[in-house]
């Protein structure tokens, strides 16, 4: 079974600096804060299992094959370093639904809506593949959250 990581709280603050207070809030992020914003790969009919990927060597296997695909859980654009523990293998999809989320994640440290994130992977039975990505962020200083979810399997 894969160890359960927990990539503790951040301050990405430290990475892009201080701003001064913004009022600035866009859409994307209200919808988030509200829970319209549904972050899942593919069609709901599509039903991916990866219970048979229950080692490190499995996974790394199907990545060569292109059958999976190797990401940071906590992106490197905030200090995340491609080592085991912050790695994961997921399928075609993902790495690219994971990048738009980092993306507004950047603008919004930019623009001082969120200072912390923490980053965490659920995982089904003793697969090596998350069934999920957990990421919340918030600010020190002020109220709201965006904390998308990444269904995998």
């Amino acid at each position: 079974m894969p160890q359960e990581i927990v990539l503790s709280r951040f301050n990405v603050s430290s990475v892009f600096g201080s701003r001064g207070p913004t009022h600035k809030i866009t859409a994307i992020f209200l919808l988030a804060l509200t829970g319209v914003l549904n972050l899942s790969n593919g069609d709901a009919e599509t039903q991916l299992d990866f219970s048979h990927v229950d080692s490190q060597e499995k996974a790394e296997a199907l990545a060569e094959k292109g059958e999976l695909f190797k990401i940071l859980l906590f992106p490197a654009e905030f200090g995340g370093q491609d080592v085991p523990p912050n790695t994961v293998y997921v399928p075609a999809g993902i790495p690219e639904i994971k990048d738009q989320i980092t993306q507004t994640l950047i603008r919004y440290v930019q623009d001082g809506l969120i200072d912390n994130l923490t980053v965490n992977p659920e995982y089904k039975g003793n697969s090596f593949v998350p069934a999920r990505i957990v990421m919340e962020t918030s600010h020190s200083g002020k109220p709201g959250q965006f904390n998308p979810t990444i269904e995998i399997w």
